[in-house]
C-alpha cells in the first residue's frame, strides 16, 4: 500500500513538473514592436530611361562630350518605421505582421553638366533625382533561439508586400522652350518637373537575425539586421508639376505628356512614335516600355517591445 502511494505520489509530481515545463516551454501571448530602421543598399542595377534620357553621366567641355558613365544604384538605402504585432506559439516558434513606411535615400538617376548653356548638337544641363516612399506589410514565421540573461536571440523570414508608393522623379533642365515650324530650337529656359510613377503588385523576399533584451516583466528592447530584396516596375507615370522659368505650365503638357502607360511590348499599335507609323495621339497616355528598379538593401533596426 505505501509502495502504491509512493508510485502516485510519485506520478503526481512528475504529472505537475510537466505540466510546469510544458506551461514555460509554450508561453502563448501576444506582443508588440515599435522601430526604427536605417537601410544600405546591396545591389546596384542601372537606373530606367527618364523622360528619353539614358541613364547616363555626361559631361561636357566647349560643347564637345569629354565624359560619360552609366548610372547605377539601388533604392534600397533609406529609412524605416514600423509597427509589429506578434504572436508566440510557444516558447521557440512564432508569427509577425509589420506595417512600415519607408522613404528612401535620393537618387540621381541621369545627369548631364555642361560648360555653356546650350550647344549647337542640342545637348542642355540636365538632372534627374528619383525617390521612392511607400507602405509595406511584412508577415513573417519567427524562430527564438532561447532566453540567457536577458537576452532572446531570434531569428525570422517572411515576405514584403507594398500596398502603396510611388517614385518620385524631380528633374530640372536648360531646355529647349519653344521650336520653329522646321523644329529648331527658338528659345530656351528653366524647366522643372516632377513625375510620380505608380507600381505594378510585386512580393519581396525578408530575413532577419535579432534579439531583444528585457528592461522589465513587460518591456525589452531589441536589435534586428535585417536583409530584404526585391524589385518593382512600373504601371504608370503621370506629370504633376510643369513649371517653366518659375511658371506654371502643366496646362500646356498635352495628355500623352503628361500621362504614361507601361508595357512590356510595344508595337504598331502602341501610342509610340517608335513603333506606331501614325505616331502619337496626344489626346491619349504615352505607351512606354516597363522599367524596373531595385529596392534591395540590408539595415539595422532598433527598437522597443511590449509582450502582454
Amino acid at each position: 500500500m505505501k509502495k502504491n502511494l509512493f508510485l502516485l505520489g510519485l506520478l503526481v509530481c512528475s504529472m505537475a513538473t510537466m505540466a510546469q515545463t510544458e506551461k514555460a516551454d509554450k508561453p502563448e501571448s501576444w506582443y508588440f514592436k515599435l522601430g526604427g530602421s536605417y537601410f544600405i543598399q546591396t545591389a546596384a542595377t542601372e537606373f530606367p530611361t527618364v523622360g528619353g534620357n539614358l541613364p547616363l553621366d555626361r559631361t561636357f567641355v566647349g560643347g564637345k562630350l569629354v565624359s560619360e558613365e552609366s548610372v547605377t544604384g539601388s533604392f534600397g538605402e533609406g529609412f524605416r518605421t514600423g509597427l509589429t504585432a506578434g504572436y508566440r506559439f510557444n516558447a521557440r516558434l512564432g508569427v509577425e505582421l509589420g506595417v512600415n513606411y519607408y522613404t528612401s535615400k535620393d537618387k540621381t538617376m541621369a545627369q548631364t553638366r555642361s560648360d555653356v548653356p546650350i550647344t549647337p548638337a542640342g545637348v542642355y544641363a540636365f538632372k534627374s533625382v528619383g525617390q521612392i516612399t511607400a507602405f509595406d506589410l511584412a508577415p513573417a514565421l519567427v524562430l527564438f533561439l532561447g532566453e540567457h540573461k536577458g537576452f532572446e536571440p531570434y531569428t525570422k523570414v517572411g515576405i514584403l508586400v507594398p500596398i502603396h508608393g510611388d517614385l518620385e522623379i524631380t528633374s530640372d533642365a536648360y531646355a529647349p522652350i519653344a521650336f520653329s515650324n522646321t523644329g529648331v530650337p527658338t528659345a530656351f529656359g528653366n524647366v522643372h518637373s516632377v513625375d510620380k510613377v505608380k507600381p505594378n503588385p510585386t512580393v519581396g523576399f525578408v530575413a532577419a537575425l535579432g534579439t531583444s533584451y528585457k528592461l522589465g516583466k513587460n518591456i525589452s528592447v531589441f536589435g534586428e539586421l535585417e536583409y530584404r530584396n526585391f524589385t518593382v516596375h512600373g504601371k504608370t507615370k503621370e506629370t504633376t508639376e510643369f513649371n517653366v522659368n518659375g511658371n506654371d505650365a502643366l496646362a500646356t503638357r498635352s495628355a500623352s505628356q503628361i500621362h504614361t502607360n507601361y508595357r512590356d511590348r510595344l508595337d504598331v499599335n502602341s501610342n509610340n512614335a517608335l513603333t506606331n507609323p501614325n505616331g502619337v495621339d496626344k489626346t491619349k497616355p504615352m505607351d512606354e516600355l516597363s522599367s524596373y528598379v531595385g529596392i534591395s538593401g540590408l539595415g539595422l533596426t532598433l527598437g522597443l517591445k511590449y509582450s502582454l
